[in-house]
């Protein structure tokens, strides 16, 4: 067996390790009691604006025309702004990828076809080339992409994902891969990125820590508290406050999503987005 292989396999092991610790989280995730608490959602760009603090927000689409929605949860903003501040102070820009998502939004995210064609190379490339079934896609599916609102914090409003800046080089403080890296470099502490972009990706987290943002050990960029994840990670075994919900806009009343464990998009439609993916795969050929 050359290098090569024998690299490529380690990688796939490791991916598949990492890919079931997650889905042993989802099912936590999934049990793990929730007593909503009715807050509403505040403004992150709001709340820069008015504490004077260095920030850049995403001017991408989430999926479609659907345009980002950078609220979370209003006690949680204050926290953002202490992070922003401290990140500002150690010559960092934070930027926010994303934030609060609604049922349409995370569903349309997980049959976009960018994120859904990743997901699929990287199933196919873990079945040594061959097409997984739409079980093992759907399995895949929900730790890549939450397919199911009681495990989705960005549903909770609870949640961000993350990049940050050098400021005066206005250089990303590398992490070994992009916002959305869908690779075995994507867990926190993969071992196939180098020493420095794990130093990066631990300084970063340190930061988001020390006011409460835990991070999901299996994506780099993403951070909630105050939900179950982050029970969970720090081992409170009360109901968590904040659980999925649907946001009024217009009067910042929030009500429970009625079937949190319904997947967003169940397993005919998973086959039917594979059979998509495919075709768009043979067309580029």
């Amino acid at each position: 067996m050359t290098t090569t292989q024998l690299n490529d396999q380690e990688r796939r092991t490791y991916w598949t390790e990492q890919m079931e610790l997650g889905y042993q989280m989802v099912e936590e995730l999934m049990s793990f009691p929730v007593e909503e608490c009715g807050e509403g959602f505040g403004s992150i760009p709001e709340a820069a604006e008015e504490a004077g603090v260095e920030i850049m927000f995403s001017n991408t689409k989430i999926a479609g025309d659907l345009d980002r929605v950078f609220f979370l949860r209003e006690s949680l903003v204050h926290d953002v702004i202490e992070i922003t501040k401290a990140m500002n102070d150690r010559g960092w820009v934070l930027k926010i990828e994303d934030g609060y998502r609604s049922v349409e939004m995370q569903g349309a995210l997980v049959r976009k076809p960018s994120v859904f064609d990743a997901v699929l190379q990287k199933c196919i490339w873990e079945n040594g080339g061959h097409i997984p079934t739409e079980e093992f896609v759907f399995r895949r599916a929900i730790v890549m992409v939450a397919n199911v609102p009681k495990i989705g914090t960005h549903m909770s409003g609870s949640a961000i994902d993350i990049s940050v800046y050098e400021r005066d080089t206005q250089q990303e403080v590398w992490r070994g891969g992009p916002y959305l890296e869908v690779s075995e470099k994507t867990p926190m502490r993969s071992p196939f990125i180098s020493t420095e972009e794990l130093e990066n990706r631990l300084a970063i987290t340190e930061v988001m820590e020390s006011h409460g943002f835990m991070h999901f050990p299996y994506e780099f960029w993403h951070f909630n508290k105050g939900d179950a994840g982050d029970h969970i990670l720090n081992s409170k075994a009360e109901p968590a406050p904040f659980g999925p919900v649907h946001w009024n806009r217009e009067t910042n009343e929030v009500t429970p999503i009625p079937e949190p464990l319904q997947p967003l998009n169940p397993l005919t439609v998973i086959k039917q987005e594979i059979a998509a993916a495919m075709e768009r795969a043979e067309a580029i050929r």
